[in-house]
């Protein structure tokens, strides 16, 4: 029999929910753990894509963009299914399921994704801290490696206070990227056709390439975890009535906060594209070079700091998640609990060696391509994340009266296969690459 223990038991149903209550009342209560997710589909390891994508092609990789962030809102709307409808997160429902071989196997998987999550997080965080300030790298890593204090302290004060923050700094990301919109006056007209699909994509060898690094770096597997775990903050009464109105609130939730970050990805595509892709400047991929030309391409002084301040709220926001989602994956997989600094520590440590290593040997340069390293990582486990959570959910004697509808199913299947087939080709490309040089 499967151990009954609840996921992040300290703030398990915490939240509580208004009764007799109206929409919005409960909306309110329900909104945060989407945002939490979100943060993930906006990192720094979405940007160096969609710079590259904007500089070298314009507008047309936006209908890339929207492609995945669908594909992203119904795998989310399935993680909140399951939290809810079974009371387990993900790594739960797969040490209930899977031999204990087995769920050790994809326990270091995901300890690894984690690992290199928090790597591009961090290397994020330290390249803004160089950009705004001047620090060298080194010290950028390690001052960034200092939030933990600042989880902790949120974490004993609530689990609001910790979705407030990530709100705050999501909010911050995109009111930033609002900005560098205004300053660089894109085409509204050339948006629009960039949002439909063209076949050209598909004919052209660069421009699917990148279009696959945007499409396989989009849904991150610790994601999946996080949110079918933090959907059980909120206190919702136990009959099977309540449980479907969780799940609605839940998914309006999410989906309002992936169509942010949706916002936000667009954003620094279409800000590279009116700046660099028609000012003759295409091969613009390096976040820092980015930085340095925004301002005197678009003739507004506060619009590179502008930029770093956004890079900076992304880096921050994401290494939260990744550290609640550390300890949803050792709880659930494990039955292992360490206390939260040491958990915060040890996935610190594993991200700022490789980082430290990097960036003393081989020169601040090589963040570009760590950066990228970091993503193939966790495109290889990505699959054994998205193929666990559809399989659950569309088991009835697992989700009862709450399993996928066949229709859903079938959308499910056949975006988790877009996903891992995706990757797997992207995981091709880059060590093809990498054997040619």
């Amino acid at each position: 029999m499967p151990e009954n223990r609840p996921s992040l038991p300290e703030v398990h149903r915490s939240i509580k929910i208004p009764h007799g209550s109206g929409f919005w009342r409960k909306m309110l209560a329900y909104a945060g753990p989407g945002y939490l997710v979100s943060v993930g589909y906006m990192d720094p390891g979405n940007w160096a894509t969609d710079i590259a994508g904007g500089s070298k092609f314009g507008y047309t990789l936006l209908s890339v963009i929207l492609l995945s962030n669908l594909m992203a809102i119904l795998l989310q709307s399935l993680c909140v299914r399951l939290g809810i409808a079974t009371g387990r997160d993900l790594a739960q429902a797969c040490r209930d399921y899977f031999h204990p071989k087995v769920n050790f196997c994809l326990w270091v998987l995901c300890e690894i994704a984690i690992a290199a999550c928090d790597l591009a997080e961090l290397l994020g965080s330290a390249i803004a801290l160089q950009l705004l300030f001047g620090l060298p790298l080194v010290w950028g890593v390690c001052i960034t490696a200092l939030d933990v204090l600042m989880l902790l302290f949120l974490q004993g004060k609530g689990f609001r206070y910790v979705e407030a923050l990530v709100i705050m700094l999501v909010a911050t990301v995109g009111i930033c990227f609002g900005l560098e919109i205004l300053f660089s006056r894109p085409d509204v007209g050339g948006i629009l056709l960039g949002y439909a699909p063209k076949p050209e994509i598909l004919q052209n060898p660069e421009m699917l390439y990148i279009a696959m690094g945007i499409l396989g770096a989009t849904v991150m597997p610790h994601n999946l975890y996080l949110h079918s775990s933090i959907v059980q903050t909120r206190d919702w009464q136990p009959t099977v009535e309540k449980r479907w109105e969780a799940i609605k609130f839940g998914t309006v939730d999410s989906t309002v906060a992936l169509s942010l970050a949706l916002f936000i990805n667009s954003a620094i595509l279409i800000v590279s594209a009116a700046t660099f892709h028609f000012s003759g400047y295409r091969d613009v991929a390096e976040i820092q070079d980015a930085y340095k030309l925004l301002s005197p391409l678009l003739g507004v002084s506060a619009a590179s700091a502008i930029f770093g301040l956004a890079l900076l709220a992304s880096g921050q926001s994401s290494t939260l998640t990744a550290t609640l989602a550390g300890q949803i994956v050792m709880e659930g997989f494990l039955q292992l609990r360490l206390p939260p600094w040491l958990r915060r520590l040890a996935t610190r440590l594993i991200a700022i060696v490789p980082a430290l290593i990097a960036i003393i040997f081989f020169g601040e340069r090589s963040t570009g391509n760590l950066l990228v390293f970091s993503q193939v990582i966790l495109s290889l486990q990505l699959s054994f994340a998205v193929i666990p959570l559809v399989m659950f959910t569309s088991d009835r004697r697992r989700m009862g009266e709450f399993v996928n509808p066949l229709w859903l199913k079938a959308l499910a299947w056949s975006v988790a296969t877009v996903i891992v087939s995706l990757n797997v080709w992207l995981l091709l490309q880059t060590f093809l690459g990498w054997l040619k040089l």
